[in-house]
């Protein structure tokens, strides 16, 4: 007899670039690899920042030096599938999963040379007010913008 568990998670699978709503170019530092020639799993996470926060900046919506309302990390993840190396130039995938009320889950897909995500991940964005540290609705502009994203 086979039981099958109920709202099992799936397997994490690697996702094409069409999966996602926004590409991003980062290219790959010597300083990347680790001992065993490839990017080291911390810099995933950088990536992740990276193409998520300059994309806000340049749409606009998001003033890190006097914004009133900034994001924090409130949980991250990444799954990997295939190893990226120096000095690949890679792509960020950019796409929005979960709009809240004052929070937002960006989903990263990392590619390399390959045509699906090298990794995938996630991290979660609580907005708050940048002097109380108290969550705040997200600001219209950037609500418009993640909107697209979904």
């Amino acid at each position: 007899m086979v039981h099958m568990q109920l709202n099992a998670p799936l397997k994490p699978h690697a996702e094409p670039r069409s999966a996602y709503r926004v590409l991003r170019t980062i290219p790959t530092r010597w300083s990347d690899n680790d001992v065993y020639g490839h990017v080291n799993n911390v810099v995933y996470y950088s990536w992740f920042d990276t193409a998520v926060n300059a994309y806000l900046m340049e749409q606009g919506v998001l003033d890190i030096q006097a914004g009133k309302t900034i994001g924090l990390v409130v949980e991250t993840q990444c799954n990997y599938f295939a190893s990226v190396s120096f000095p690949e130039v890679v792509q960020a995938g950019i796409r929005v999963a979960k709009l809240g009320t004052s929070s937002v889950r960006y989903e990263i897909g990392i590619f390399g040379e390959g045509e699906t995500t090298a990794a995938k991940g996630h991290f979660i964005h609580v907005y708050v007010d940048r002097l109380t540290r108290k969550p705040v609705p997200l600001p219209d502009a950037l609500r418009q913008l993640l909107e697209t994203l979904q």
